[in-house]
């Protein structure tokens, strides 16, 4: 017969449970539960490091210090970059700075330190102290390629193109055997709109490692922006190998239409993928899909629920909730891979997106008095500054409202603020009189019933112009020095929004001359209707 003893766990069972109640009393941002568990289990690296961050999200500095200091091997990765994602979706970068200056008092020769304070002050936006310290981290391993790549970012995010393109052929020159360096360069050229030249280092990176998931991705934008739409759509379909990137089988993906392709009673379930953008960019690919016979079921963002069911075709929404069942499943960003051999390969026309007709008639009740040219105003996009990646691109898309003052004075033109979020409280620092309704717009659909009422929409380059350009709106985009792949290079309309009209920066982080253009465009629109 059993004993109790014999019905116990063993130790070190019992020890993995406790440290997996950790990790997740970490990820919900609880560390003193964690610390309180990691008490109770032997010492190891592992453990060691997750102590450590239990102490940093409690503010204790120098007590994460000093346990990171306890497992720092002088190779490698330092530990503390293990706590840099859950510090930015905290809200804690610059917390990090704190805890990375404690870690220097305890090793003031550990090389690795200055590169990741160089990298967190990149991140805040402070370029200058941050280049100073990634030059201290390249001095002390000049051989090293991981500073010297962290010093071409920031240069890239103060638009020394040149001078990063310099910094990542030194590296190339010393790994010509790795395919990193080409990656990174092709990425900047492609940025610029040197298209061929990054097409070409692309190439021979691909040669170097042909089944990186990254850098066929990269490739596959770069393709996109030089216009080779089929061979991208193709390409970009590597992003599924991303870690994380779905949780959806490969084997289950829509394939690509052919006539040998039945899909009658066949259930499509189109999910929700990146930003608000990319997700109005491809609904114009539902009334093609729905032609094949297919039902089709949209699991996407509860903004766009409205909007999406008055798409021709769509047979369902769902927003939230459990996975609907399917036949085949398609991410929204693959829909233009799926149409890329048909003649639907860049969807339905515009206008392909309607406004609620009673909203957009309650609007016009609204706005009926107001005879000036309407003018929608949208300055800044989503920060989003819990994604690294996306805040940092917003700086370069985002402007100030006060940027915007000289449209002001402009007689005959009214209006109106379409932004949401944070910068909406920059509306005082518009010198002339701005509209705002946008409190009273609860989601997409709401917006769209009120810039069916508006005459232009000039926007950064975020969702509000694949809105206004999908309900064939005419729409100002003003657009960064190193743009998007989907505005293409060297191109001030769009075969994806014909009433679109991009005003592109002539110099990286100058908005000057794009407002001008914008004021003049506007002047001419006020013209042509006298």
């Amino acid at each position: 017969m059993q004993t109790q003893a014999d019905l116990a766990p063993p130790p070190h069972a019992e020890h993995a449970v406790f440290r997996d109640r950790a990790v997740k009393a970490l990820e919900g941002n609880r560390p003193q539960e964690a610390l309180d568990l990691l008490r109770d289990i032997p010492e190891n690296p592992h453990n060691t490091i997750l102590l450590a961050r239990a102490w940093f999200l409690l503010g204790n500095y120098e007590r994460s210090a000093e346990t990171l200091s306890a497992v720092s091997e002088p190779f490698g990765p330092h530990p503390a970059i293990a706590f840099f994602d859950q510090a930015a979706v905290l809200g804690r970068r610059a917390d990090l700075l704190k805890l990375l200056k404690a870690c220097v008092a305890r090793n003031p020769a550990d090389y690795r330190l200055p590169e990741l304070q160089g990298t967190i002050l990149m991140q805040l936006g402070y370029f200058t102290e941050a280049e100073r310290y990634i030059r201290d981290s390249i001095s002390r391993q000049p051989e090293a390629n991981s500073p010297r790549n962290t010093l071409s970012m920031v240069l890239y995010e103060q638009g020394k193109f040149d001078e990063a393109l310099v910094v990542l052929e030194d590296i190339r020159k010393a790994s010509p055997e790795n395919w990193g360096p080409l990656c990174n360069l092709a990425c900047i050229l492609s940025s610029i709109g040197r298209m061929d030249e990054a097409n070409n280092l692309y190439r021979q990176a691909i040669a170097i490692a042909p089944n990186e998931p990254s850098l066929r991705l990269n490739h596959s934008i770069a393709m996109l922006k030089s216009g080779r739409l089929a061979q991208g759509w193709t390409e970009h379909e590597w992003r599924l190998s991303l870690p994380g990137h779905t949780s959806l089988p490969y084997g289950e993906l829509l394939p690509t239409i052919s006539p040998n392709l039945d899909l009658r009673g066949k259930r499509v379930l189109v999910t929700q993928e990146e930003g608000l953008g990319d997700t109005l960019m491809y609904l114009r690919y539902l009334p093609a899909l729905a032609r094949t016979g297919a039902s089709i079921t949209v699991w996407g963002a509860s903004t766009l629920a409205a909007i999406t069911r008055r798409i021709e075709g769509t047979h369902s929404v769902q927003t939230g909730g459990e996975q609907p069942q399917y036949d085949y499943h398609c991410p929204f960003i693959s829909l233009p891979r799926a149409f890329s051999g048909t003649p639907d390969a860049m969807g339905a026309p515009v206008p392909y997106i309607t406004p609620d007709p009673i909203k957009a008639e309650n609007w016009k009740k609204i706005l009926h008095r107001d005879r000036n040219l309407r003018v929608g105003l949208v300055w800044a996009g989503g920060a989003r500054p819990e994604n690294t990646a996306a805040y940092m691109v917003d700086r370069h898309r985002s402007l100030p409202l006060s940027a915007l003052s000289p449209l002001a004075d402009l007689d005959g033109i009214s209006f109106y603020s379409l932004q949401k979020d944070a910068a909406s409280s920059q509306i005082a620092d518009f010198p002339g009189k701005l509209i705002d309704f946008m409190p009273q717009c609860l989601d997409m659909d709401d917006t769209a019933a009120l810039i069916a009422n508006l005459d232009i929409v000039v926007s950064v380059d975020t969702s509000i112009v694949h809105l206004g350009g999908g309900m064939g709106k005419k729409v100002l985009m003003m657009d960064r020095y190193n743009n998007c792949w989907r505005w293409m290079h060297d191109r001030t309309d769009s075969p994806w929004y014909p009433t679109l009209k991009i005003i592109r920066q002539t110099r990286f982080g100058d908005w000057t001359d794009v407002v001008l253009r914008v004021r003049k465009a506007l002047q001419n629109a006020l013209m042509s209707r006298q």
